[in-house]
């Protein structure tokens, strides 16, 4: 399965880790409607920014799955290798 990783540049203001937690978890509910597996997040809270490690079949599935469970949608999608 491909590989992503989302990056959310600007999250809505005063967003916090657990708001993300939030998110995800709201994520992990629907994923499967799409093939897609949230697999990692990481947050910057002081920066407002979010990355988000997805399988997925494409970047567009890796989408679907947050604007249909939160409406969050990354700015850009990467295909990633993972490293050791």
């Amino acid at each position: 399965m491909p590989l992503f990783m989302d990056v959310h540049d600007s999250l809505p203001e005063g967003a916090t880790a657990v708001d993300v937690a939030g998110a995800h978890a709201e994520d992990l509910k629907i994923q499967a409607e799409y093939g897609v597996t949230y697999k990692h997040y990481w947050v910057d809270e002081e920066n407002g920014k979010a990355w988000c490690l997805v399988e997925a079949p494409n970047p567009e599935a890796a989408a679907t799955v947050h604007r249909e469970a939160h409406g969050l949608v990354a700015d850009r999608i990467y295909p990633v290798v993972e490293g050791a």
